[in-house]
Formats: structure tokens, C-alpha cells, sequence
């Protein structure tokens, strides 16, 4: 059962300024249905109903003695003095009453709306009804396959299916590894979407994260199905398709939390969620076999900057209706105790702020946290500086988030980089990409003094508001360094409390688990070390260990209401981006670009007679990141001389299969170069017939 219960408080929601698209199924928001009485509970309202009948049979009595009254003052003309009066006196009271129906009827009206909606919602999901019990094992299974986002960090895609239909949550992209040169980012496998594309119904996402949504151009290219998700979400969403030529094509939907779309045999019911970004929603899926729970991103914050607190209550509720099984966030799942409230950062830059005196004041964060710039901004304000935005991903979102609302900013704080020369360094705050120290972001050039507007000099006080995401130490490390010998005074997260996670810890990971109470625990978002630690805390909160699956991405886990098992694999390896190739870098185009990067490469040129096999020029050996040939001349001489004897021994012997003669002189060449300087580098023979 899903029910939207309003909280007494509840801000109203912004106007959606997205037109919905009429090809996309219809989105509900579910209001509650008044509780349905039995046994004693309709003795209870029979004894409540009771006075009310006995009143209203008084009620004609009441009305007689009125008429009789009415004649005896028609009698008497004081009587029909006082009766005006006392009319006259009545007029305000019944005006009030009027104004106060009229001011009522649209709440009435609204009323109504929401109890047509409940009904249309409540006969979409009633028949998915399950529970942590489940449904009778007869009913259509329901499948649970991660394509990405188990075992790694990034990658966020999960596919839901039962029957002939299927959804996904997320479609989200990994950043490469060291290991992959000239890789620009990495995608899931959609093998098995394409192959049973007649099925996808859909995608809804929880949060505008990278990891959660930078997959979803390369996927909508192939299959064209609606997108839902909130509005900062969808906002994030529009700017990346309109860079990929996609946006006119695009089916979004605006939803907001508690609405419900429907998804086939599915239905998925939106969750707010505290996050380091706005509008960030759990999900909960109402399938035939029970209710899953998939939490996105999450944490806990009581304070937050925007958007309101968790909707622990709505958590609470379907716990306590059961809930057949949890997927949860588990970044954060080997650090105890709970994250700090994203108000503890404003606190700290609030001192900062006032601490750098004149100097300029540069912060760099991850462009997505908009309520870390919303923090930002406001400290810029109460101490009288202009604000200018640097790096194009930065100022992509900040505009999208002043444009939606979730930014509050008087734009004429604003100022453009390229106006920064005039203002003073005390008149400043410069909000900047390149917290994890990305090659070509912002702070990163500054910190190479290569940024086109922005030097950096001693007067400048830079607040590194981020921690280095694991594997960007180094380059997070060599960018402070960089900017120290600059002058720049530096503050990072191990020094100040300039950061805070956006994913929850251990305690909040126990609370949304005794919330929910999942018969089935799955633990996502993380590598192996994160969803093993992830589980014994579910562990330790009572959940058989028989209950909870580790998995691995392209696992078919199948549920059928009583149990939960994998049932066989789906392709699920990396896709590689590099440029405009998507897919066409594979394992040996990376082991060649390894082979190149540790070892050089030797190209070796010869011009060979067709009709006489004999040798007309060369071999030339033209050497790159192998050896500075200068400095090698006799060495290079004498691997000139292997290559000519290889190629004697060749016409000697008749040999004119030229892959043959190529084979003959990578291996007799690596042979002499590996003996004379320990390195193997790339042999590259090219053969010109003349």
C-alpha cells in the first residue's frame, strides 16, 4: 500500500515549469485513504455516530419551538422589535461564516482532486500489494540486476524486472582509472537493455550526480524511453543531453517526492532523501512479490541547508507495512557514528571568511554541491564581497540552480571572471572546480598559473572544500603544492572542517534499517570493502546472514515474495568513452596504450622490391619515448644491422609473406633491445612494396 501523507508543515511545492510530455504515463502523487474500520472499530464508530442521531431527532422539536416563537412575536410587536435586532446583530456572524466557506472551497476542491488521485493510484499499486512477507510464490517474480555501482565507486545503474517489463534507476557513468590512458569516462554494458528494449518502460533517477545520471546521453541514444526525476535533477539532465543534441528528442518527466509512476506490473514511489546535492529521492518499488526499497544516495542531516528533513516518516510507514527487501548506500559504511550536518561547513567558512582579511578568498568544491556554493555565496554576502564563478561545469549548475530556485543569490553579488582586475582582492570570493585536482579544471590551471584570468599570488586565502575522492590524493596533493609555492595561503579538509559527506554512516545506516526492517538486505554504492562492512552492520541489526546477498554487477538476483537467490548473470563489463569512440577502446587498445606509455615505441620503415624480394632502402628506425636517439647513436646502429640481417635471411630463404617478415623482426629486434637496455619497447614494421 502507498499512501502520501502530507506533513502539517510541509512547504509548498514549486510551480513545475516543465511541460509534461503526453506520451508519458501519467505520475500520481498519493494522498492517504481514511482507515477502514472492523470488528471493534466499527462498534466504536457506531458509539460515536450515536449522540450525532440523537441530536438530529431532536432537531425538529428544536425548529417548533422556533415557529412558535415566530408567531407569538407576529403577536406581540416588541416581540418583532427584538427578533430585527437580534437579526441585525446575527448579519457579521453569518457574513463571517460565508467568507470563511468561500475561503474553504479550494482547499475542498483540492480535497477532492487528491482523493480521485489516491483512488487512481491505489487501484495502479493495489494489486502489487506485498509486503516483507511477500506474495504467494505463483506471482511473477520480480528480478534485481546491477549493471554498475557494486564493487567499484561510480557507475550507479540497476535494473528492476518482472514480467515483460523492466526499468532502470540511475544510469550513471565511472571516471577512468590510472590504468586506462586516454580514457574520458567509463559506462556500464547495455547489452541486455538493447536485447530486451521492448521491455524497458523507463528510467527514474534519484539525484543529479554524475555517477548517477552521466550515462544517460550514451544511453538514450539507443533507446529513446521516458526519464523521470525531480526538478534540479531533470534541470542537470537537460543541460547534459542539449551538449549530446539530444534535448528535443528527450521524454522528461518533472516528479516530486511521494509521487508515484507507474512502471508496467511496477510501481515507483519517490522518497526524499538528505544529500550533498538538492532534490535527491529514495525509491520505493511496489512489485506483485512485495516492496523494495532502493535508498540512492543518502544521509541524514536535521539541519539541512534546503528541501527539509529525510522523510524518515515514510520509511517508517512501509516498514511497518513490510518490506521485502533494502538496497542501501554504503560509501560511508566503515566510518561509525553519523555524518555531520552540512551547516557544520557554513560555520567554519564563516570564520574563515572573516580570518583572511584582505587577502582574496578562492573555494573550490564540486560543482553539484549547491548547497555548498549556497554556503559560499551567503558568507560572500555578510562580509561584503562580489562572488565570480570559474569553470564551465560550475557555472552550468550554478546557473541551472538560480534559475530553478535552489540557488538564493541577488544577482548583482554576481560578478563576471572576466571583471575580476576591477575589484580589489578584499572585494572577492572566486568559486572554483577542481577539488580532486583534475588536469583541466580551474584550480588546477591556476595552480600552473595557465588560468586565462586568475593568478595566483600571496594575497590570496584558497579553501579546498572537498575531500580527495580515493585514488585523487596525489593529484589533489600536488595541486596544494603547486599553489603553496605560489604564496597562496591553502586550507583543506585535514586542517578545518571545510567538508562534509553527503552519504550516511554507520548510526544512520542502523536507523533507516530498523525503519524499514527489510526481510532481504543487498548492500550497493561501494566497493567490495564497503558493502562487506555495509552488511555486518545489517548483520548486527538482527538481519539473518542467510538474508543478505553481496553481490556482483551483472548478478540476477530473483525474488519471488518468500525467497531471494541469483539465478544466472547478465553482461555487465566497462564500455570505454574516449572522444566521440564509445566502445571501440577495448582491453588491447589499453594494453597497447600501457605498452606505449612505460616503453616507447620503434617504428621501422624498409622498402622491399615486389618482383625481387630484394631490400631497394632502409631499414630506417625511427625511435619516440624509447631512447633520445642522440644519445644512442650505437645502439641504433647496431638495431639497424639485426633488422637488415633479419631481412637478408628472409630473401635468402625465399621468404615473401610479409606478416612473416614483420613477426621475424619484432621478435629478433625486442630480443637485442631487451638484452642491451632491460625495456620492451613497441615494435611497429612498416613494409612499402615498390
Amino acid at each position: 500500500m502507498t499512501e502520501h501523507i502530507q506533513p502539517k508543515d510541509a512547504a509548498p511545492q514549486q510551480a513545475n515549469t516543465f511541460a509534461p510530455d503526453p506520451n508519458i504515463p501519467l505520475v500520481e502523487n498519493i494522498q492517504p485513504k481514511p482507515p477502514k474500520s472492523g470488528g471493534k472499530g466499527r462498534a466504536r464508530k457506531a458509539q460515536e455516530e450515536a449522540p450525532a442521531k440523537e441530536t438530529k431527532a431532536r432537531a425538529p422539536k428544536k425548529e417548533s419551538s422556533e415557529k412558535k416563537a415566530k408567531a407569538a412575536g407576529e403577536k406581540a410587536p416588541k416581540g418583532e422589535k427584538a427578533s430585527k435586532a437580534e437579526k441585525k446583530a446575527k448579519a457579521p456572524e453569518k457574513k463571517a461564516k460565508a467568507e470563511k466557506s468561500e475561503k474553504t472551497k479550494p482547499a475542498k476542491a483540492a480535497a477532492k482532486a487528491a482523493e480521485k488521485a489516491a483512488a487512481a493510484v491505489q487501484e495502479a499499486v493495489g494489486s502489487l500489494k506485498g509486503g516483507r512477507k511477500g506474495r504467494s510464490s505463483s506471482k511473477t517474480p520480480l528480478r534485481i540486476i546491477p549493471l554498475g555501482g557494486l564493487g567499484e565507486i561510480g557507475k550507479n545503474t540497476t535494473l528492476y524486472e518482472c514480467g515483460n517489463d523492466m526499468f532502470l534507476v540511475d544510469a550513471g557513468m565511472a571516471f577512468p582509472d590510472d590504468d586506462m590512458p586516454g580514457v574520458d569516462l567509463v559506462l556500464p554494458d547495455y547489452t541486455y537493455l538493447e536485447r530486451n528494449r521492448e521491455k524497458l518502460r523507463g528510467i527514474v533517477l534519484t539525484h543529479g550526480h554524475e555517477d548517477h545520471i552521466g550515462g544517460l546521453p550514451y544511453l538514450l541514444k539507443r533507446l529513446n524511453v521516458p526519464v523521470y526525476g525531480t526538478r534540479l535533477t531533470i534541470g542537470l539532465v537537460e543541460g547534459k543531453l542539449k551538449e549530446h543534441g539530444l534535448l528535443n528528442k528527450a521524454k522528461l518527466q518533472v516528479v516530486k517526492p511521494r509521487d508515484v509512476v507507474k512502471m508496467g506490473c511496477m510501481a515507483v514511489e519517490f522518497i526524499h532523501v538528505n544529500h550533498s546535492i538538492p532534490d535527491a529521492c529514495a525509491m520505493a518499488i511496489h512489485t506483485p512479490v512485495g516492496v523494495v526499497i532502493q535508498t540512492g544516495d543518502f544521509k541524514v542531516d536535521y539541519t539541512p541547508i534546503e528541501g527539509g528533513v529525510i522523510d524518515l516518516c515514510r520509511f517508517g510507514e512501509l516498514g511497518s507495512q513490510g518490506v521485502l527487501a533494502l538496497l542501501s548506500d554504503s560509501t560511508n559504511s566503515e566510518s561509525p557514528g553519523s555524518t555531520p550536518s552540512e551547516r557544520v561547513v557554513g560555520s567554519s567558512f564563516d570564520k574563515l571568511f572573516k580570518s583572511a582579511g584582505g587577502k582574496r578568498i578562492i573555494v573550490a568544491t564540486f560543482a553539484s554541491n549547491v548547497h555548498r556554493i549556497q554556503q559560499v555565496i551567503d558568507n560572500a554576502v555578510k562580509c561584503g564581497r562580489k562572488v565570480a564563478v570559474s569553470g564551465r561545469s560550475m557555472e552550468n549548475v550554478v546557473a541551472k540552480s538560480i534559475e530553478l530556485g535552489y540557488l538564493k543569490v541577488d544577482e548583482s553579488i554576481l560578478v563576471d571572471i572576466d571583471t575580476l582586475n576591477r575589484y580589489t582582492d578584499d572585494q572577492l570570493v572566486i568559486i572554483t572546480t577542481g577539488s580532486q585536482g583534475e588536469p583541466m579544471s580551474a584550480l588546477t590551471r591556476m595552480a600552473r598559473s595557465d588560468h586565462r584570468k586568475v593568478r595566483v599570488t600571496p594575497n590570496d586565502f584558497i579553501i579546498i572544500s572537498a575531500r580527495p575522492i580515493p585514488g585523487n590524493e596525489k593529484t589533489v596533493g600536488k595541486v596544494v603544492n603547486d599553489l603553496l609555492k605560489l604564496g597562496a595561503e591553502v586550507i583543506y579538509e585535514k586542517m578545518y572542517d571545510v567538508h562534509v559527506s553527503g552519504h550516511a554512516c554507520q548510526d544512520e545506516q542502523r536507523l533507516l534499517l530498523s525503519l524499514t526492517q527489510p526481510k532481504f538486505f543487498m548492500p550497493v554504492h561501494g566497493e567490495f570493502k564497503h558493502l562487506r562492512k555495509h552488511s555486518d552492520t545489517a548483520e548486527g541489526m538482527g538481519i539473518p546472514p542467510e538474508n543478505i546477498f553481496i553481490q556482483e554487477n551483472g548478478d540476477v538476483m530473483e525474488l519471488d515474495g518468500t525467497t531471494m537467490k541469483q539465478v544466472g548473470t547478465v553482461p555487465a563489463g566497462r564500455v570505454l568513452v574516449d572522444g566521440l569512440g564509445v566502445g571501440d577502446v577495448g582491453s588491447i587498445v589499453l594494453r597497447d596504450r600501457k605498452h606505449l606509455a612505460e616503453d616507447g615505441l620503434i617504428v621501422v620503415v624498409t622498402t622491399i622490391d615486389s618482383a625481387s624480394g630484394q631490400v631497394v632502402s632502409g631499414p630506417d628506425l625511427v625511435s619516440r619515448g624509447f631512447v633520445y636517439v642522440r644519445e644512442s647513436e650505437e645502439m641504433m646502429k647496431d638495431a639497424q644491422d639485426v633488422v637488415k640481417w633479419v631481412l637478408e635471411r628472409c630473401t635468402d630463404s625465399g621468404t615473401r609473406d610479409w606478416s612473416t617478415i614483420k613477426n621475424r623482426i619484432k621478435d629478433e629486434l625486442s630480443d637485442y633491445l631487451y638484452n642491451r637496455t632491460k625495456r620492451s619497447p613497441m615494435i611497429l614494421p612498416i613494409i612499402q612494396e615498390v
